[in-house]
């Protein structure tokens, strides 16, 4: 099944908003519907497709599949840009100007090859296209050259299992549930879990050092890798030969994160751990943002570790506690406090062991339990947030997401560094926001921070947003935190990710880039300035 078009996910599982929620969002934040629907797909009209006969004629004989090329407007509407809020707004209004000239399905690693050689040597960009949910920009290609979205749908199995090692070969193109279907059958688990699960591809993860909602107790995925295939226009790179190794630098680490401006990744090998045999989630409540913050932090740094650990501010806990019809009936808490959920995965004596650890050092930080329904409302809804964003958009809201991460003394004041400047900028355009914030991953040294910003569109929602995200760029940089935990760069974060990486660090890349990419056709200004 293909993605919904003009939004996220499976179209049958789109619901409205709730009446008291517009209402809410009428009264609290000034939101009004917007005239009309979005666009429907058989009246979006992209560009003619500007490839030469001679660029057509290669990258048609690169695929050997009688589809492997497709150029139908369907086609390449579906390949625009991401699923970020001002990706969604442009293409729901039909502007869809940046589609790729074409669509290419390799069905190998050979064949991957063969198209970026054809685009190499035709001068047509190249932009890898796995679940196409980069929220960043990573599908906006910052280049005047015709561009084909290289969609890695085929190329979806699970090429190996070593259960001596623990460790599984895939290809790149197979989606969360897949990865998780093969290796379930086998008594195995990835254990990555991100929002973007059901649509993401396992090329994404690793392209975008993705981080799942289990990464406190399975890792980040780019601590997964253990080795890469990556087909590049010079030829193949191959990595991991040993779990770790102190033979120069890992190379691995270079191809992670770089999202397709330095090769496509034909086949991902992971560690696995078995399928865990329990899963409990639970809530707990604290007092205030600082004091969950210090009992996550203890957790980080001195154990035991749970599986899954988040903490919301209070805004995003009282927003969470509402119940659509209870939404300012006055039956919420006045004072919520803020809430957390704690998780435990592994065999049934394990799960208990850490469950009753976790519980001691929470209680003596001041959390107070509130139960595994909590928890279990998490899990059941983990996937949901961005169905929420599409009936948002729907209802005349504007709704985004950013993330960020920073050592734990720079927590606090990178949390009120962004908040504030979130809320100057709308406020001063005439749209003022609601700031939502959690902790999402915890580290010994550090965090992450995920913010959600709800507010009226405006006039142009796009033009709307794009101060508010500098300013929350600029204030994440100056408050010590990365521009990226685990969204990614893309367009939207190169500019902020060339000034905290430093000039040197740039021109180090570009080096690498110009090696393996001499004509600069993979994924042009996406991770770096276009020489």
């Amino acid at each position: 099944m293909d993605m919904l078009w003009s939004g996220w996910g499976d179209p049958a599982k789109a619901a409205p908003l709730p009446d008291a929620v517009t209402g809410l969002l009428r009264d609290l934040l000034g939101v009004t519907p917007r005239e009309g629907g979005p666009t429907t797909l058989d009246a979006v009209e992209p560009p003619a497709p500007a490839l030469t006969g001679k660029a057509y004629d290669a990258l048609r004989a690169a695929v050997a599949a009688p589809d492997g090329l497709r150029d139908d407007a369907e086609s390449r509407t579906r390949h625009t840009r991401g699923k970020s809020t001002p990706d969604l707004l442009r293409i729901r209004a039909g502007e869809v100007r940046t589609a790729p000239a074409a669509v290419l399905l390799p069905a190998d690693h050979d064949e991957v090859l063969a198209v970026l050689r054809a685009c190499a040597e035709h001068g047509v960009a190249a932009v890898p296209f796995g679940g196409g949910t980069s929220v960043v920009g990573g599908l906006a290609p910052a280049t005047e050259r015709p561009f084909v979205a290289l969609d890695l749908r085929r190329l979806d199995g699970l090429l190996a299992v070593d259960e001596v090692s623990r460790t599984a070969t895939l290809q790149p193109g197979l989606r969360g549930p897949r990865c998780e279907e093969l290796l379930n059958a086998r008594g195995w688990t990835l254990g990555h879990f991100p929002q973007s699960f059901e649509w993401a591809s396992v090329g994404g993860f690793a392209a975008a050092r993705s981080s799942g909602q289990a990464s406190a107790g399975y890792g980040r995925f780019d601590e997964m890798v253990l080795g890469l295939t990556v087909a590049t226009p010079e030829g193949t790179l191959e990595t991991g030969r040993a779990p770790r190794s102190a033979a120069g630098p890992d190379l691995r680490q270079l191809v992670l994160g770089s999202e397709g401006a330095l090769g496509v990744i034909t086949a991902v090998t992971v560690r696995i751990r078995p399928l865990p045999a329990r899963r409990i989630y639970e809530g707990w409540r604290f007092a205030s943002f600082e004091a969950g913050t210090a009992a996550l932090r203890r957790l980080a740094q001195d154990g035991p570790r749970p599986t899954v650990l988040r903490l919301s501010d209070e805004t995003e806990t009282f927003v969470g506690l509402a119940q659509p019809d209870a939404i300012g009936s006055g039956g919420l808490p006045q004072n919520p406090g803020c809430a957390a959920v704690v998780g435990y995965e592994g065999t049934e004596e394990e799960t208990a062991a850490r469950r009753a650890a976790v519980h001691e050092v929470l209680r003596a930080c001041g959390g107070e339990f509130t139960g595994e329904e909590p928890g279990d409302r998490w899990a059941h809804g983990r996937y949901d947030a961005p169905y929420l964003r599409d009936a948002l958009l729907d209802a005349g809201a504007f709704a985004e997401t950013l993330e960020t991460a920073a050592f734990w003394s720079a927590l606090p004041g990178l949390h009120a560094a962004v908040r504030d400047a979130l809320t100057r900028t709308l406020t001063e355009a005439g749209t003022p926001p609601l700031v939502m914030c959690h902790i999402s991953h915890t580290y010994e040294n550090g965090a992450s921070l995920y913010f959600t910003v709800v507010s009226a569109q405006g006039e142009d929602p796009v033009a709307h947003w794009e101060p508010a995200k500098r300013a929350a760029n600029d204030a994440i940089l100056a408050a010590g935190g990365t521009i990226s935990h685990h969204h990614g760069v893309g367009t939207d974060h190169r500019d902020w990710y060339v000034r905290e990486t430093g000039p040197l660090g740039i021109r180090m890349l570009q080096a690498v880039k110009a090696e393996i990419d001499p004509s600069g056709v993979l994924n042009p200004g996406v991770l770096l300035p276009v020489r």
